[in-house]
Parts: structure tokens; C-alpha cells; sequence
């Protein structure tokens, strides 16, 4: 059972998980052992509440299919214990992050003082480029 907060909890069935072989080097031990892992949670057949479930299917991110199903990929690690552990854990903080509320935007005004300094600062400037010009006598 992954726990996600105090009241909401993922079931074991819930989470499908397939041992695949690793990509890259790793020698003998990459052709042999499968211990990468292939995780898929279908967000829509979940126990998940609702406000989690609008969130997660309203994400913007490439783990999220377009049928609604989460895939995450581990094979960081050399064992498939670990690769499990991280890709459970990748999940979790995945749903974490769809929970977090934005902070809304304060549309502000500058105040005199900043747009006064703004302008005196452009107006020094352009004097110094106006003393950079070739002087005609």
C-alpha cells in the first residue's frame, strides 16, 4: 500500500509493476537480470478522490498518457528492489506536486520613485553616448 497523505492511499492492485531488462551499460549483468521497472497506474480505474483525479488528468506532463494512465520508468539503481522503491516514490511525489496550489498573481504598479530613477538612469545614459559623438567644429 503506497501512502500519500494521512486519508488517501493507494492499493497494491492498483499499481501495476513489470521488471523489464535495463538500457545502457552495465555489462553482463545488464543481458541477464531484468531489474529495471515499468510502472503503470491507471488514474481513472483508481480509489483516488476526485479532486485528485481532475488534477492528476489535467497534468501537462509526458508520463501522463492520454488515456489517463501514469508511466514511470526506473532502472537508476542496480537492483530491482531499489528501482521499485524509486519508482513508487516518483509516483507519490508526482501526485504530491498536482496537489499543490498555485500562489495567484498581485498585478502591481511600480512606484514613482522606481519610475523616476528608470528614467533619470536612461537619460544619463543617453548624455554618455552623446558624448561619445565625433565633435564638428
Amino acid at each position: 500500500m503506497l501512502t500519500i497523505s494521512k486519508m488517501v492511499h493507494i492499493a497494491d492492485w492498483e499499481i501495476e509493476l513489470n521488471a523489464i531488462r535495463s538500457a545502457g551499460n552495465g555489462g553482463q549483468n545488464v543481458n541477464k537480470v531484468a531489474t529495471a521497472i515499468h510502472l503503470r497506474f491507471d488514474i481513472k480505474r483508481s480509489s483516488l478522490p476526485a479532486v485528485y483525479k481532475d488534477k492528476l488528468l489535467k497534468l501537462s506532463d509526458s508520463r501522463v498518457t492520454s488515456e489517463g494512465v501514469i508511466v514511470i520508468k526506473s532502472q537508476q539503481f542496480r537492483t530491482q528492489l531499489q528501482n521499485k522503491e524509486a519508482a513508487l516514490e516518483r509516483l507519490k511525489e508526482l501526485i504530491l506536486s498536482a496537489m499543490v496550489v498555485q500562489k495567484t498573481r498581485k498585478a502591481t504598479k511600480p512606484t514613482k520613485g522606481s519610475q523616476r530613477r528608470r528614467v533619470d538612469s536612461k537619460t544619463k545614459r543617453g548624455h554618455t553616448k552623446v558624448l561619445r559623438k565625433k565633435v564638428d567644429f
